[in-house]
């Protein structure tokens, strides 16, 4: 079995295809998914994704670039939201340098709320970080000094440094299918190097389509491709990584069940 830690079922490429959506990730060995939240505002969306279906998970959260669109809610707020019992993580939040939707100090300040949401909740941060490493490494070295969180860094394409200060923490790492281009040997080197009870595989569906299926809208049933690359890097087995994975993100998204309910 594996997991699709990440995808954005909410997104308009699976309008009305959410029922095939699940069948062809059911046929690929995809048993269950967690649709993440990019505004709280869109709460009922996901909240009523996760319970039209028995393996869809959900989170609750603020995606930096909407941070400026949200920058008052509170850790109490989120973790009341987070209540639900299908709401299995706090995220997608942090820091994006590359587009800059948001002012940084704002998207700072929210990302800080975040993390006092999953301090105060025991779910995990769902970390977006993008070009912005050495910011988002001093905030989680900061707020880990407040009190312990559980947090990934989810569709990891930064430096190994950041990788290495993640696992340094306790965090845990996701790849995408990033990790299966061409252009992507330096990621590979960095996910063949990390110890493999700390990664987790994801899509971020509809984007980021893996090899060979690039240039397609990407859906959880491809995760597989990047479990194949995944796989191959770690010299196990698909069956291996398939369970490897599973149990990492069963560790990490503690609160879904061990089994379907």
């Amino acid at each position: 079995m594996l997991i699709d830690t990440h995808c954005h079922l909410d997104f308009p490429e699976f309008a009305g295809d959410l029922l095939g959506v699940r069948e062809r990730a059911h046929a690929a060995g995809v048993e269950r998914m967690i649709t993440i939240s990019t505004r709280i505002k869109k709460y009922d969306v996901y909240r009523g994704i996760a319970e039209a279906a028995d393996n869809v998970w959900f989170s609750v959260g603020t995606h930096p670039h909407q941070a400026h669109e949200e920058p008052d809610f509170t850790a109490a707020d989120i973790a009341a939201l987070a209540s639900h019992p299908r709401c299995v993580a706090i995220g997608e939040a942090g820091l994006d340098y590359h587009y800059d939707k948001s002012p940084r100090d704002m998207a700072a300040k929210v990302f800080r709320t975040h993390i006092e949401a999953a301090r105060r909740t025991g779910l995990p941060l769902v970390i977006h970080a993008r070009d912005a490493d050495a910011d988002v490494a001093a905030i989680l070295r900061d707020e880990m000094g407040k009190g312990a969180f559980k947090a990934l860094l989810h569709c990891f394409t930064a430096s190994r440094e950041l990788a290495e200060t993640g696992i340094e923490l306790g965090l845990y790492v996701s790849f995408s299918g990033v990790l299966t281009f061409k252009n992507s040997q330096d990621l590979r080197d960095i996910a063949r190097d990390l110890p493999l009870d700390r990664l987790l595989v994801e899509t971020d569906a509809p984007f980021l389509a893996p090899t060979p299926h690039r240039g397609k809208s990407n859906q959880p049933a491809y995760v597989a491709e990047t479990a194949k690359v995944l796989a191959d890097l770690k010299g196990v087995s698909a069956d291996e990584i398939a369970a490897k994975t599973t149990a990492n993100a069963l560790r990490l998204f503690d609160k879904m069940p061990g089994s379907l309910a």
